[in-house]
């Protein structure tokens, strides 16, 4: 799910300090009550509404093995996902 835009989250957080109810403004932006307390605790914290960066998954394979698997892939073209597994999982000691 994408984050909503900044000028979004500057108009909810202004209409929410010009006093008009949160529930008025989660209807009025279709947002929900939540991401509006959301906002509101973010700005407090960091002094902005910019979303947090998002921290992904960290790879199974590291950059350190690019070219090892990169070579495995070049040397076997024609092999399937499993047997490339297996062909990893032999030569690293790791599935």
């Amino acid at each position: 799910m994408r984050a909503y835009s900044a000028d979004l989250r500057e108009r909810i957080v202004a209409a929410v300090d010009a006093g008009q109810a949160r529930e008025e403004v989660a209807r009025r932006f279709g947002v929900s009550l939540t991401t509006i307390g959301n906002y509101l605790r973010l700005r407090r914290a960091t002094g902005g509404l910019a979303p947090r960066p998002r921290q992904g998954d960290r790879p199974a394979i590291g950059p350190e093995r690019y070219a090892a698997l990169t070579a495995q892939l070049e040397a076997a073209p024609d092999a399937t996902l499993e047997q490339h597994c297996e062909q990893w999982a032999a030569t690293t000691g790791r599935r």
